[in-house]
């Protein structure tokens, strides 16, 4: 093994350079001895030229596929995942979108290709899941056009989340796991791989945790856009928003089978029985009318209650002009009296709540009176043919 050298000049010439002034090297094989600097450098050259001779170093192990390889490997369509997230935030080729841009909704954090399962019909349609930093997007698949249809965002903040296995053998059971709110029906999705499973299970988690402990800002609330609903497109998008948007203390049938919101309003109501104006969103159900409370800082629902609609009726307060007062009576319920914020809602609301419910009306049809027989005068007359009850119109007459 070779040393080092280490040279003082003590001298003006370079080759005046005596031998108490090189350090002895030990050398393998043939090279003992001291060294001139002629000869050092001759034995550097051969060296040189003896590693140039032998072969190559063997190549290193092949490492584990990085994350950005990864990214790159075909998903869905001969395309990769980063390709399908740019589709998804351009909003290009996903059917009847609903709501604000995808951008907005941040950073996509995870994404893939699953089954969800139907637990009537026990059959299963593919899906593409992505999570962002506080929603869940379900997209379903049209392969024939290669584009994605629209089936939903839900916030992380009202989901429970938990594993789910058909059989008692978990070997032999799919890789599922279930979300559920009391504002929807129950999901059940199937992953390829356990890991695949573990690992959606883990991302949904961690972000719903810390979309509960983390205030959102302004910016993150699409309820602050929204209120005041003052404009036509405010409220078209807000009767889209509470349909799948997390409501507190929630009771009930999941909203969805309520049917489709019709009039929504912002309205004051006070009582006999309590102090003061409360605010509340007021909304029109087919068969329901809700009440909604949001806080100050317009960033969360909270249920208060619903009313029969076929039960309740509106009374206008006064006929005066620029009146926004009614109150709504019904059968086992305190009258409210309930305050208008614009002229356009109050006369939504009694047009809507004044008509007849057309869902509990029925329509009776009473039996028509007897026909009188005919005395049989000729033949002629026997063989015109005669009106049964049947036939005559639902008042009576023929």
């Amino acid at each position: 093994m070779m040393g080092c050298c280490s040279m003082t000049q003590r001298h003006t010439g370079v080759d005046e350079v005596g031998p108490d002034e090189i350090e002895l090297l030990e050398l393998s094989g043939d090279s003992l001895g001291v060294w001139s600097l002629g000869e050092t450098r001759l034995q550097l050259s051969v060296m040189n030229s003896r590693d140039e001779e032998q072969p190559p170093p063997p190549p290193p192990p092949r490492r584990h596929p990085s994350v950005r390889h990864l990214e790159q490997e075909v998903v869905l369509w001969g395309r990769s995942r980063d390709e399908l997230h740019h589709r998804i935030y351009s909003e290009q080729h996903i059917r009847d979108w609903e709501g604000q841009p995808p951008h907005m909704f941040g950073e996509i954090i995870h994404s893939s290709l699953v089954s969800l399962y139907n637990t009537y019909t026990q059959g299963t349609t593919e899906h593409f899941l992505v999570l962002f930093s506080f929603h869940l997007l379900i997209l379903s698949l049209d392969h024939s056009r290669q584009e994605f249809i629209y089936d939903g965002i839900l916030p992380l903040s009202g989901l429970s989340l938990q594993s789910m296995s058909l059989n008692p053998d978990t070997s032999q059971s799919p890789h599922m796991f279930e979300i559920s709110s009391p504002m929807m029906d129950s999901k059940v999705f199937i992953c390829p791989t356990a890991a695949e499973s573990q690992k959606w299970m883990q991302h949904i988690e961690d972000r719903r945790q810390k979309s509960m402990s983390q205030s959102m800002s302004p910016s993150q609330s699409v309820l602050s856009y929204l209120l005041p609903c003052n404009q036509p497109w405010k409220r078209e998008e807000l009767k889209k928003y509470i349909l799948h948007a997390p409501i507190r203390q929630w009771e009930g049938s999941p909203i969805q089978h309520m049917g489709q919101p019709g009039c929504l309003s912002v309205v004051h109501i006070s009582s006999k029985h309590r102090q003061g104006l409360q605010e509340r969103l007021m909304v029109l159900f087919p068969q329901n009318i809700l009440l909604l409370s949001v806080d100050n800082k317009h960033h969360n629902i909270r249920y208060e209650g619903r009313l029969p609609r076929h039960n309740i009726r509106a009374v206008e307060r006064s006929s005066l002009p620029g009146q926004m007062d009614f109150e709504l009576t019904g059968e086992l319920m305190e009258p409210l009296l309930v305050s208008c914020a614009r002229q356009e809602d109050y006369w939504n609301w009694i047009f809507q709540l004044q008509k007849p419910d057309q869902s509990s009306h029925i329509t009776v049809s009473h039996a028509a009176p007897p026909v009188m027989p005919k005395l049989q005068r000729s033949r002629k007359e026997f063989q015109e043919p005669t009106i049964t009850a049947n036939q005559c119109h639902i008042n009576g007459r023929c």
